[in-house]
């Protein structure tokens, strides 16, 4: 019996775009199922007919994944009317979109795919991921600085503590810092509550998968073995929110 699923999760597994901001184009009208405007919590029918912005999405049967050194001043979103969005700037010749975010000051690793479910699973807080980046800052990383971030700090903003995190310094400014989840800004907030100010943030790792020498514009495919460490990594993973 074939599967019948909500229009957002058919979108994300099709590779048009996250669930999340296939919500947003359901919201504003960019998306039909046969002939009529989609709504949330519609359902896809076998047979079904489904178009976004006036395109029939058909779902992908390749696996991708691709890892991209994204630089500085472009913006992790399938959004079109950005001008700098990474879906145009890396011109994959098929349809994927980013996991995730990387601000768009910041450069990096950021991965990008077709699948839906993987993504759910990568970005879910709960699910404890970890992600690695290299931070130099504008003064210098005291042993005081390093252990108030890593047990833990209350953004004001957001009204959130931040989880225990493992930071080890590299450098007079710099550091590495491990994070198991993903506030906006969450780094650079992070230090702003103890005066640093962030002059760089690059990423350099997410769960198994490293940056290396992949130069700054360049994508790359990820290989068998890192797909198959990556499985193994979130076969036990929920693809539902938690946020505890």
């Amino acid at each position: 019996m074939a599967e019948v699923v909500r229009i957002n999760k058919y979108l994300s597994e099709a590779g048009v775009c996250s669930r999340r901001e296939a919500d947003r184009e359901i919201a504003q009208g960019n998306i039909t199922i046969n002939g009529k405007k989609a709504i949330m919590g519609d359902k896809v029918f076998p047979g079904d007919k489904v178009m976004f912005r006036e395109k029939i999405v058909s779902k992908e049967k390749e696996a991708i994944l691709i890892a991209v050194n994204k630089p500085k001043g472009i913006v992790c979103t399938s959004e079109k009317r950005e001008a700098n969005n990474i879906v145009d700037y890396v011109k994959y010749p098929k349809r994927i979109y980013p996991i995730g975010r990387l601000d768009k000051n910041s450069h990096g690793l950021i991965l990008m795919t077709n699948q839906g479910e993987l993504v759910n699973k990568i970005m879910r807080s709960g699910n404890f991921h970890e992600k690695e980046y290299i931070v130099r800052v504008n003064r210098e990383v005291t042993k005081e600085f390093l252990q108030n971030m890593s047990q833990g700090v209350y953004l004001e903003e957001l009204d959130m503590t931040t989880r225990p995190c493992h930071l080890k310094k590299v450098g007079k400014c710099t550091f590495h810092i491990i994070l198991t989840q993903g506030m906006n800004r969450q780094i650079r907030r992070m230090c702003e509550t103890f005066q640093y100010q962030v002059l760089d943030l690059k990423r350099i790792r997410i769960m198994n998968i490293q940056l290396g020498n992949l130069k700054e514009g360049c994508y790359r495919e990820i290989t068998k073995e890192e797909w198959e460490e990556l499985k193994e990594q979130i076969k036990e993973s929920s693809s539902e929110t938690r946020w505890k």
